[in-house]
């Protein structure tokens, strides 16, 4: 997680909504593609009304924002609120222009990828674009028994729908494409920013493997208590975590003192203290 820098979390909002807006626009829009959210409601009342994407967006989110004040209070709102103002302005001052033609599969890769990025950089400033995240916290105030994951899959489940029954179901089928590669984008960036990894280390040489972790990397070095059950001899067992770039270099400093010895790799999801996430 980003650190509380305001310039440089306002810098994240402001760069995430103008590629979202920009994937919305110059991608989605030209070839028909509702991927869910306000905004794929938005290229519907376009194609049906003509009424422009960025007004559609904004007439939307003020009634979702309206009641989130008055449900959950300012302090809720008042971040997302700007980050939906900002897209609403992207999508108004951005050229009409269609950066893929009428390729529709280069549309969903290419457009999932820039709104994941977008959207990635949009949750590290600490909020979210407004819209169905915001339907979806109003609507668990009432539904506590599902999480905002379920009600936000089902939401855009209907856009998307919507969006099938308007424009037909292969521009469906290319939609779902362009969410689950935007998901993924998303996912890594957030997830990525917050992975660390954590070894286990058993060798009959501990103290020269743990001496040189410290010293040459300097990371902390925990050692364990263990017995191994097999031979019944008590063994120390080395415990620390690391960055995904430093694994490599664990992994030889434990093969310079010791090649048979027993190392356990796995991925640490979040990481909170010196040297990693700031709590």
């Amino acid at each position: 997680m980003l650190k509380r820098n305001p310039a440089l979390e306002y810098g994240c909002m402001l760069t995430g909504t103008l590629l979202i807006g920009t994937a919305i626009k110059n991608i989605y829009d030209p070839v028909s593609m509702v991927t869910g959210g306000v905004s794929g409601i938005a290229i519907i009342i376009k194609e049906l009304w003509g009424v422009p994407l960025w007004l559609t967006n904004a007439i939307l989110n003020i009634p979702l924002f309206t009641a989130a004040a008055f449900m959950m209070g300012w302090k809720f709102i008042k971040r997302t609120l700007l980050s939906t103002v900002l897209l609403s302005v992207s999508l108004y001052l951005l050229p009409e222009a269609s950066f893929v033609g009428e390729d529709r599969l280069l549309a969903a890769l290419f457009g999932g990828i820039l709104s994941g990025v977008g959207m990635g950089l949009v949750l590290l400033s600490g909020c979210t674009t407004g819209g169905t995240d915001m339907l979806a916290a109003l609507i668990k105030k009432k539904l506590k028994y599902y999480t905002m994951a379920q009600i936000i899959q089902v939401l855009d489940g209907l856009i998307v729908l919507a969006g099938a029954s308007v424009f037909g179901i292969p521009i469906a089928l290319y939609a779902l494409i362009a969410i689950f590669c935007a998901a993924k984008v998303t996912d890594g960036m957030i997830e990525g920013l917050k992975f660390s990894k954590q070894a286990y280390i058993i060798s009959d040489h501990f103290q020269e493997i743990a001496d040189a972790i410290m010293k040459g990397m300097g990371r902390g070095v925990t050692s364990l208590e263990a017995r191994g059950m097999y031979s019944n001899q008590e063994k120390k067992m080395l415990f620390c975590v690391v960055s995904r770039k430093e694994i490599v270099t664990l992994r030889e400093i434990v093969a310079e003192f010791d090649k048979n010895a027993f190392l356990i790799v796995s991925d640490a999801r979040e990481v909170f203290g010196e040297g990693f996430i700031e709590h």
